[in-house]
Protein backbone atom coordinates (compact mmCIF):
# COMPACT_ATOMS: atom_id res chain seq x y z
CA UNK A 1 0.00 0.00 0.00
CA UNK A 2 1.16 3.73 -0.80
CA UNK A 3 1.38 4.78 3.00
CA UNK A 4 1.93 8.30 1.79
CA UNK A 5 -0.75 8.62 -0.15
CA UNK A 6 -3.37 6.66 2.02
CA UNK A 7 -2.41 9.47 4.93
CA UNK A 8 -3.29 12.24 2.71
CA UNK A 9 -6.70 10.48 1.42
CA UNK A 10 -7.26 9.93 4.81
CA UNK A 11 -7.21 13.65 6.25
CA UNK A 12 -8.88 15.05 3.05
CA UNK A 13 -11.68 12.18 4.14
CA UNK A 14 -11.28 13.90 7.68
CA UNK A 15 -11.84 17.08 6.39
CA UNK A 16 -14.95 16.19 4.52
CA UNK A 17 -16.99 14.19 7.37
CA UNK A 18 -15.87 16.72 10.47
CA UNK A 19 -17.51 19.55 8.06
CA UNK A 20 -20.91 17.85 7.11
CA UNK A 21 -23.61 18.57 9.37
CA UNK A 22 -25.68 15.54 10.66
CA UNK A 23 -28.33 13.82 8.22
CA UNK A 24 -31.98 13.62 9.89
CA UNK A 25 -32.44 11.19 12.02
CA UNK A 26 -28.39 10.17 12.42
CA UNK A 27 -26.85 9.74 15.47
CA UNK A 28 -24.80 12.50 16.33
CA UNK A 29 -22.23 10.02 18.32
CA UNK A 30 -21.90 7.67 14.89
CA UNK A 31 -21.85 10.71 12.57
CA UNK A 32 -18.60 11.65 15.65
CA UNK A 33 -17.20 8.56 15.63
CA UNK A 34 -16.84 8.25 11.39
CA UNK A 35 -15.13 11.46 12.18
CA UNK A 36 -12.65 9.94 14.58
CA UNK A 37 -12.01 6.99 12.40
CA UNK A 38 -10.75 8.69 9.67
CA UNK A 39 -8.33 10.77 12.41
CA UNK A 40 -7.24 7.14 13.19
CA UNK A 41 -6.93 6.26 9.67
CA UNK A 42 -5.00 8.72 9.22
CA UNK A 43 -2.35 8.52 12.43
CA UNK A 44 -1.68 4.40 11.67
CA UNK A 45 -1.07 5.71 7.74
CA UNK A 46 1.82 8.29 9.15
CA UNK A 47 3.17 5.60 11.21
CA UNK A 48 3.26 2.90 8.51
CA UNK A 49 5.18 6.17 6.13
CA UNK A 50 7.38 6.76 9.21
CA UNK A 51 5.94 10.11 10.07
CA UNK A 52 5.73 9.70 13.90
CA UNK A 53 5.25 12.62 15.38
CA UNK A 54 2.46 13.20 12.72
CA UNK A 55 0.79 9.88 13.54
CA UNK A 56 0.91 10.89 17.66
CA UNK A 57 -0.93 14.42 16.08
CA UNK A 58 -3.63 11.81 14.76
CA UNK A 59 -4.32 9.74 17.05
CA UNK A 60 -4.37 11.81 20.23
CA UNK A 61 -6.84 13.82 18.09
CA UNK A 62 -8.73 10.54 17.59
CA UNK A 63 -8.89 9.47 20.71
CA UNK A 64 -10.37 13.21 21.68
CA UNK A 65 -13.01 12.58 18.96
CA UNK A 66 -13.83 8.71 20.01
CA UNK A 67 -14.45 10.93 23.70
CA UNK A 68 -16.77 13.30 22.28
CA UNK A 69 -18.49 10.44 20.30
CA UNK A 70 -18.96 8.62 23.93
CA UNK A 71 -20.19 11.65 25.52
CA UNK A 72 -23.18 12.10 23.43
CA UNK A 73 -23.80 8.19 22.86
CA UNK A 74 -25.93 5.53 24.73
CA UNK A 75 -25.81 4.05 27.84
CA UNK A 76 -23.07 0.84 27.51
CA UNK A 77 -21.46 2.01 24.19
CA UNK A 78 -18.45 0.55 25.98
CA UNK A 79 -16.43 0.57 22.39
CA UNK A 80 -15.96 4.16 22.20
CA UNK A 81 -13.81 3.93 25.24
CA UNK A 82 -12.17 0.72 23.95
CA UNK A 83 -11.26 3.09 20.61
CA UNK A 84 -9.66 6.09 22.81
CA UNK A 85 -7.86 4.14 24.98
CA UNK A 86 -6.28 2.35 22.12
CA UNK A 87 -5.77 5.67 20.38
CA UNK A 88 -3.85 6.87 23.24
CA UNK A 89 -1.68 3.95 23.88
CA UNK A 90 -1.17 3.76 20.40
CA UNK A 91 0.05 7.75 20.58
CA UNK A 92 1.89 7.56 23.61
CA UNK A 93 -0.79 9.95 25.27
CA UNK A 94 -0.13 8.06 28.86
CA UNK A 95 -1.42 11.17 31.29
CA UNK A 96 -4.97 11.11 28.39
CA UNK A 97 -5.01 7.27 28.77
CA UNK A 98 -5.28 7.44 32.27
CA UNK A 99 -8.14 9.90 32.42
CA UNK A 100 -10.17 8.16 29.58
CA UNK A 101 -9.47 4.91 32.00
CA UNK A 102 -10.84 6.52 35.37
CA UNK A 103 -13.27 7.70 33.23
CA UNK A 104 -14.37 4.43 31.74
CA UNK A 105 -14.16 2.66 35.37
CA UNK A 106 -16.29 5.49 37.23
CA UNK A 107 -19.06 4.57 34.84
CA UNK A 108 -19.19 1.11 35.34
CA UNK A 109 -17.29 -0.47 32.93
CA UNK A 110 -15.76 -3.36 35.36
CA UNK A 111 -19.54 -3.92 36.74
CA UNK A 112 -21.41 -4.08 33.55
CA UNK A 113 -22.54 -7.01 31.50
CA UNK A 114 -20.90 -7.88 28.54
CA UNK A 115 -17.89 -9.03 26.95
CA UNK A 116 -17.16 -5.36 25.64
CA UNK A 117 -17.47 -4.22 29.09
CA UNK A 118 -15.02 -6.46 29.78
CA UNK A 119 -12.87 -5.59 27.46
CA UNK A 120 -12.97 -2.00 28.25
CA UNK A 121 -12.62 -2.64 31.91
CA UNK A 122 -9.04 -4.67 31.10
CA UNK A 123 -7.74 -2.18 29.27
CA UNK A 124 -8.12 0.52 31.53
CA UNK A 125 -6.81 -1.07 34.24
CA UNK A 126 -3.96 -1.90 32.26
CA UNK A 127 -3.64 1.62 31.12
CA UNK A 128 -3.93 2.50 35.25
CA UNK A 129 -1.40 -0.43 36.32
CA UNK A 130 -3.61 -1.92 37.98
CA UNK A 131 -2.58 -5.45 36.89
CA UNK A 132 -4.07 -7.22 40.06
CA UNK A 133 -7.19 -6.30 38.63
CA UNK A 134 -7.01 -6.64 35.23
CA UNK A 135 -5.69 -10.50 35.24
CA UNK A 136 -8.87 -11.19 37.08
CA UNK A 137 -10.58 -9.43 33.89
CA UNK A 138 -8.75 -10.63 31.72
CA UNK A 139 -9.04 -14.38 32.59
CA UNK A 140 -12.63 -14.02 32.36
CA UNK A 141 -11.74 -12.85 28.80
CA UNK A 142 -10.24 -15.84 28.10
CA UNK A 143 -12.74 -17.93 29.53
CA UNK A 144 -15.24 -16.59 27.37
CA UNK A 145 -15.73 -18.06 23.71
CA UNK A 146 -17.69 -15.00 22.94
CA UNK A 147 -14.34 -13.08 22.70
CA UNK A 148 -12.73 -13.43 19.64
CA UNK A 149 -9.51 -13.56 18.96
CA UNK A 150 -9.11 -15.21 21.65
CA UNK A 151 -5.32 -14.54 21.67
CA UNK A 152 -5.94 -10.90 22.34
CA UNK A 153 -7.20 -12.33 25.64
CA UNK A 154 -4.22 -14.55 26.72
CA UNK A 155 -1.95 -11.13 25.86
CA UNK A 156 -3.85 -9.32 28.03
CA UNK A 157 -3.37 -11.55 31.05
CA UNK A 158 -0.01 -11.77 29.78
CA UNK A 159 1.01 -8.65 30.38
CA UNK A 160 -0.80 -7.99 33.46
CA UNK A 161 1.25 -10.48 35.25
CA UNK A 162 4.61 -9.90 33.37
CA UNK A 163 4.98 -13.47 31.70
CA UNK A 164 7.65 -12.44 28.99
CA UNK A 165 7.12 -16.06 27.26
CA UNK A 166 3.29 -15.84 27.32
CA UNK A 167 2.83 -12.50 25.97
CA UNK A 168 5.28 -13.64 23.18
CA UNK A 169 3.18 -16.71 22.14
CA UNK A 170 -0.03 -14.18 22.28
CA UNK A 171 1.46 -11.18 20.15
CA UNK A 172 2.64 -13.87 17.70
CA UNK A 173 -0.55 -14.89 17.83
CA UNK A 174 -2.42 -11.68 17.40
CA UNK A 175 -0.25 -10.74 14.30
CA UNK A 176 -1.18 -14.53 13.01
CA UNK A 177 -5.27 -12.97 13.27
CA UNK A 178 -4.35 -10.13 11.27
CA UNK A 179 -2.54 -11.77 8.25
CA UNK A 180 -5.88 -13.61 8.36
CA UNK A 181 -8.42 -11.12 7.50
CA UNK A 182 -9.89 -10.35 4.22
CA UNK A 183 -10.88 -6.67 4.97
CA UNK A 184 -9.77 -4.17 7.68
CA UNK A 185 -11.51 -0.81 9.12
CA UNK A 186 -11.18 2.18 7.24
CA UNK A 187 -8.98 -0.04 5.18
CA UNK A 188 -6.06 0.50 6.99
CA UNK A 189 -4.24 -3.17 6.71
CA UNK A 190 -2.44 -2.66 10.30
CA UNK A 191 -1.95 -4.98 12.88
CA UNK A 192 -2.85 -2.21 15.34
CA UNK A 193 -3.60 -3.96 18.61
CA UNK A 194 -0.22 -5.76 18.46
CA UNK A 195 1.27 -2.23 18.79
CA UNK A 196 -1.24 -1.37 21.47
CA UNK A 197 -0.20 -4.71 23.05
CA UNK A 198 3.33 -3.23 22.65
CA UNK A 199 2.91 -0.43 24.58
CA UNK A 200 1.08 -1.77 27.79
CA UNK A 201 3.91 -4.22 27.48
CA UNK A 202 7.04 -1.38 27.36
CA UNK A 203 5.74 0.03 30.45
CA UNK A 204 5.51 -3.00 32.19
CA UNK A 205 9.28 -3.35 31.00
CA UNK A 206 8.55 -6.43 28.66
CA UNK A 207 10.80 -7.25 25.56
CA UNK A 208 8.74 -6.89 22.03
CA UNK A 209 9.02 -10.21 20.60
CA UNK A 210 10.70 -10.29 16.96
CA UNK A 211 7.51 -10.03 14.30
CA UNK A 212 8.28 -9.20 10.65
CA UNK A 213 4.75 -8.38 8.88
CA UNK A 214 3.81 -5.96 5.78
CA UNK A 215 0.98 -5.32 8.72
CA UNK A 216 3.52 -3.13 10.71
CA UNK A 217 5.06 -0.06 10.78
CA UNK A 218 8.82 -0.59 9.77
CA UNK A 219 10.59 0.88 13.23
CA UNK A 220 8.44 -2.17 14.94
CA UNK A 221 9.87 -4.76 13.01
CA UNK A 222 13.41 -2.72 13.78
CA UNK A 223 12.67 -2.83 17.04
CA UNK A 224 11.67 -6.41 17.27
CA UNK A 225 14.82 -7.63 15.41
CA UNK A 226 17.27 -5.69 17.75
Amino acid sequence: MDWEAKRVSALAEHERRAARPARPGEREDLRLAAVAGASWAAGLAALMAGRPDEARRSLVRAADEYVASWHVAPDGSWGRPIAALRCRLLAGDTVGARVDARRALSVGASDADGTVAAYCACLALLALGDDAAAAVVGRSLVADPGFQPAAVAHGLVALATHDAAAYEDAVTAVLGSFVERDAFLEDVAVADTVLVLDALAAARGLDRPPLDSPLLPASRRAAGEA
